[in-house]
């Protein structure tokens, strides 16, 4: 089964206040883009961006790059997944992962246990709440008596689940619709398709810096690596795609309380291969590099505000 090509964007836009993004919406549907994805971490709320969109832009699909499974509860969370699928009726992809022990654990004081069977237990409960059934039931993480969802949907949503490492790639694909996953490079993409399906979306999130100046990217891409690739996850990650080596240093640095070395530790091939820059041009063609390697939903997250931010937005549209 071939799944067709879609072409997103990551919302909300830097720099531009949620109340100001009808305008930006409205130029996606022109351009042809077919989807927008939030995420949930340390800035908005992942549903709020979409549910504007819902409002303002009937046609784009909605999709979330994730929404912690850890940060809400079971009921509420199919409470506002049921929402968006009446807000966007057909047009709502849910992609849930189990983010990371920073973001649940040490900013939401919730323990991060078991995050394998926690999204697998997830997906499980939301199928059955979303279809309508009465829930009484024991997962191996979490249960739940006696909820029946009083929010009626046409169709059930894709689910998603944000992945990294083979166990989570091979759950996305078994149990869910696919998955999400960023911080590769498009050689990489093979790989992951693998371990997922070639018969399920794979969402790919790429960093984009939208600058020729190297310096730039050194100054501004060392730093994302490193709030990245120093989470235990994401260094498995690394390790599993063949940049244990490549990494190894600076997570050592990092370790040990030294940020400014960690830092000087990270390689330029390492920027060249996770972050996507250059011109608009050559940024436009290295995020069609991941579709051609078998993305299938690409979702670029632009790193640049104000006139930038505009040009680069036009210059990965479809048309």
């Amino acid at each position: 089964m071939s799944v067709p090509r879609r072409h997103g964007i990551t919302v909300p836009f830097p720099g531009v206040a949620l109340s100001d993004h009808r305008e930006w919406y409205e130029e996606c549907v022109a351009l042809g883009y077919t989807d927008l994805w939030s995420a949930e971490a340390g800035s908005h709320d992942g549903l709020v961006p979409l549910a504007l969109s819902a409002a303002w832009t009937p046609t784009l699909r909605l999709g979330t790059a994730i929404l912690p499974v850890f940060t809400r509860g079971a009921a509420t969370l199919a409470g506002a997944v049921a929402s968006m699928c009446q807000a966007a009726p057909g047009r709502f992809a849910l992609g849930i992962g189990s983010s990371s022990p920073t973001i649940v654990s040490s900013w939401n004081a919730v323990p991060f246990d078991k995050p394998y069977e926690r999204v697998r237990d997830t997906i499980r409960f939301l199928r059955a709440a979303l279809a309508g059934e009465k829930v009484t039931a024991d997962y191996e993480t979490f249960s739940v008596r006696g909820f029946r969802l009083d929010v009626a949907i046409d169709e059930m949503p894709p689910i998603l689940v944000g992945a990294l490492r083979p166990g989570m790639l091979r759950l996305a694909g078994r149990e869910g619709d696919g998955a999400v996953t960023n911080w590769c490079s498009p050689a990489d993409i093979p790989k992951i398709v693998e371990q997922v399906g070639a018969d399920r979306e794979l969402v790919c999130r790429m960093m984009v810096l939208p600058t020729t100046d190297f310096d730039l990217v050194r100054m501004v891409g060392r730093r994302m690596v490193a709030a990245y690739l120093t989470v235990p996850a994401y260094a498995a990650f690394q390790e599993w795609l063949g940049r244990g080596e490549a990494i190894r240093e600076m997570n050592v640095r990092w370790s040990a309380g030294d940020r400014a070395g960690a830092l000087e530790q990270i390689p330029d091939t390492l920027l060249d291969e996770l972050i996507v820059h250059g011109s608009p041009e050559e940024c436009r063609r290295r995020v069609e590099e991941y579709a051609a390697a078998g993305v299938t939903t690409t979702a670029p997250a632009v790193g640049a505000q104000g006139d930038d931010l505009r040009t680069m937005v036009r210059a990965l549209a479809p048309q």
